[in-house]
């Protein structure tokens, strides 16, 4: 069973040898590439004032080496007075390979389930760095509880360059594809439709994966019908997706 894999390449490489573990195929088509800010001066500034806040909240691993990577450049110290949340084991574990526990992991690995274990917010002041694609949900939530969110943008999310051999593999048949985010799935059919390929009758029929309910919700809004979705929004979550859309074809 050929599983393609719609992450950056240099994000993918654990996943694929996760399904090879499973008996997949994996198959690369990097639909999207992180790539640094043009003008970092923003985020600088922002660490500058880090040590203001009561919370840091980080809602990727991308976020987390986009922060670390201007740390590094400017000179200055993670505060240690700051609190620390983190959605997902892998943004977790980042942020520990850079020396910080996290003050708390929601166990459903969604942003707005994050609000519930940062208790009171009024007054609080919240660092949140996020891709220029992500939605205004979270910083939303933070002012309706009545913290003061201090949102800035860390990284930046482009389409990749169609991967040649991903390709020839979509135009010669796969039996599943996976979106781990709601712009994977938006680039997808972009970069399919400008390479002649009808992004919704592929060859092979292939199964649609995604690893939460707001990357399904991307999507279907695409025009992609979605087969699975993970019931825990991580890569063995997705794995496990995975494994019931086998008899799709049947």
């Amino acid at each position: 069973m050929r599983v393609v894999i719609t992450r950056p390449r240099e994000q993918a490489e654990s996943f694929a040898q996760a399904l090879r573990a499973r008996g997949f195929e994996p198959v690369h088509f990097p639909t999207i590439r992180i790539a640094a800010l043009e003008n970092p001066a923003p985020i600088d500034a922002a660490l500058e004032r880090l040590h203001l806040c009561d919370w840091a909240i980080f809602t990727s691993t991308n976020a987390v080496e986009a922060v670390w990577a201007r740390l590094a450049h400017t000179g200055l110290p993670f505060p240690d007075g700051v609190r620390v949340a983190a959605i997902g084991p892998k943004t977790a574990r980042r942020l520990q390979a850079h020396g910080i526990r996290p003050d708390f992991v929601p166990h459903r690995f969604l942003s707005e389930a994050i609000l519930p274990g940062l208790g009171d917010l009024a007054g609080k002041r919240v660092f949140l760095p996020l891709g220029d694609l992500a939605a205004d949900a979270l910083p939303a939530a933070i002012e309706t509880a009545g913290g003061i969110p201090l949102t800035i943008t860390a990284y930046r999310t482009l389409p990749a360059q169609p991967d040649p051999a991903g390709l020839a593999a979509l135009r010669s048949g796969v039996d599943a594809v996976t979106f781990t985010s709601g712009s994977t799935a938006r680039n997808f059919v972009t970069l399919l439709r400008r390479a002649g390929l009808d992004p919704f009758h592929l060859p092979g029929n292939p199964a649609i994966a995604c690893i939460g309910p707001k990357t399904a919700a991307a999507a279907r809004a695409a025009g992609l019908r979605v087969h699975a979705v993970a019931k825990e929004h991580t890569v063995e979550g997705l794995l496990a997706a995975l494994e019931q859309t086998k008899p799709h074809h049947t």
